[in-house]
């Protein structure tokens, strides 16, 4: 049982990863990362480059929603298979007296992007007026 269920994970796995979502979310955190390391080291070093600060604050506004999308994206076109498999659920009767609905646990994660991607995008958008406003003033001023 086991090692059949391994191998329709397997085959569930290779079928997500040919969704369209899966490419909008990779290249969308893939160049995101780049951007915050870039950023970091380059500050770390006490030599950031502008360029780098702009685009930490500005590519964002794309790149965040693109990324959330991507993942909500895979995560509906793996609930049917999440549902009809079973896959990571533990259900009841066993011996902890307990149960977790895979299933049911994605939708929750997939609706609590309601209040939680609004707050962190306008935190960023936030922080892009104070970063990048202060840097404007500053040029100006020399």
């Amino acid at each position: 049982m086991v090692k059949s269920r391994i191998k329709f994970s397997h085959s569930f796995m290779e079928l997500v990863q040919t969704e369209d979502s899966v490419l909008l979310f990779v290249v969308a955190w893939t160049i995101t990362e780049i951007i915050r390391y870039s950023f970091y080291t380059f500050s770390l070093l006490n030599h950031l480059p502008y360029l780098i600060k702009w685009a930490r604050y500005t590519l964002f506004i794309i790149l965040y929603p693109m990324g959330v999308s991507g993942e909500l994206l895979t995560i509906y076109a793996a609930l049917p298979f999440v549902r009809q498999s079973g896959l990571y659920s533990i259900s009841l009767p066993n011996k902890y007296n307990f149960s977790f609905d895979y299933y049911t646990f994605l939708i929750l994660v997939m609706i609590s992007y309601i209040p939680i991607f609004p707050q962190l995008y306008f935190h960023m958008l936030h922080q892009r007026r104070k970063v990048l406003s202060h840097t404007e003033e500053h040029k100006k001023s020399e």
